[in-house]
């Protein structure tokens, strides 16, 4: 700003070059050539650099913030300091996709607050189909922004046995995967619903909700999440298995996927290693099978 003021002044009044070199400290080599509006070696060379910037923030739907870019870049073998990178960006208005920040939008209720963790870690599968039930929400990014995944997992068999997608992390989004599981698995009163200590478990609402249908709620320990392990290692699965391996425009595409993947392949399907490498459908039916003759 200061040369091109400096280039302007001389325009006008006719200053002696040399003379307003000298005071506004700039080289006359510099002034003749922004006069000359020929762009430097140093513009040239961020004009292409911005081009390749674009071309991998564009390769990234729009997702890939100054780090991720400049390492993608590294990548392909360009040399360029990080803040390079982020300056250019900055300049030009390109950003990256940033995990929002959730609000709560529940108020927990104490004696649901202050519920004791009755799994204590002991997820080994066992003979009792529906007295043990497991939950937790993950997020899946698509086009449109992020949705949300909540499950209901049986601890005996594995089992997904509710499931619900949104665009939400509302109460409403467990409350309808616990309705799922009701529905289709009609379990008797005294089911244990275990959860972290997520706002949507701890609600009045969902309080409620599991009150109506006999069942004891049980959180996790603050801080730890291995106390929800059987909930995290099946999120760990589907977004390896499934999530991960292509991109989602909307949530209508991620339910539709999600019901393939547990109903056509998880539930039915796929060998577990802790049922002794059965499927959830197959470990129920022997122990129906078992119970029968018993």
């Amino acid at each position: 700003m200061r040369l091109d003021g400096f280039i302007e002044a001389e325009r006008v009044a006719g200053h002696s070059v040399k003379r307003c070199c000298e005071l506004f400290e700039v080289s006359r080599a510099a002034f003749y050539q922004r006069r000359s509006e020929i762009p430097t070696r140093r513009e040239l060379d961020d004009a292409e650099l911005l081009e390749q910037i674009r071309a991998v923030h564009k390769m990234s739907k729009g997702t890939y913030g100054s780090p991720r870019v400049h390492a993608e870049l590294v990548r392909q073998g360009v040399h360029v300091g990080r803040r390079r990178v982020a300056r250019l960006m900055r300049e030009h208005g390109l950003e990256g996709r940033c995990k929002r920040r959730f609000r709560t939008t529940t108020i927990a209720e104490p004696d649901v607050e202050h519920a004791r963790d009755l799994i204590q870690r002991a997820f080994g599968p066992c003979t009792e189909i529906d007295r043990r039930y497991v939950s937790d929400i993950t997020y899946i990014w698509t086009w449109e922004g992020f949705c949300y995944l909540a499950t209901v997992i049986d601890l005996a068999s594995r089992r997904v046995v509710g499931w619900s997608v949104a665009d939400h992390m509302r109460t409403e989004l467990v409350e309808d995967a616990l309705q799922m599981a009701f529905a289709q698995r009609r379990p008797a009163r005294g089911l244990t619903f275990h959860s972290d200590r997520g706002s949507q478990y701890t609600s009045r609402d969902f309080a409620t909700l599991a009150r109506r249908h006999g069942v004891v709620l049980s959180v996790s320990r603050k801080g730890q999440c291995w106390d929800n392990a059987v909930a995290e290692s099946f999120f760990a699965t589907i977004k390896r298995e499934l999530i991960s391996t292509r991109s989602w425009p909307n949530v209508a595409s991620v339910r539709h996927a999600v019901f393939d993947y547990i109903e056509g392949w998880f539930n039915t399907r796929r060998l577990h290693s802790s049922l002794n490498y059965m499927s959830p459908a197959a470990y129920e039916a022997r122990h129906t099978a078992t119970a029968s003759v018993a």
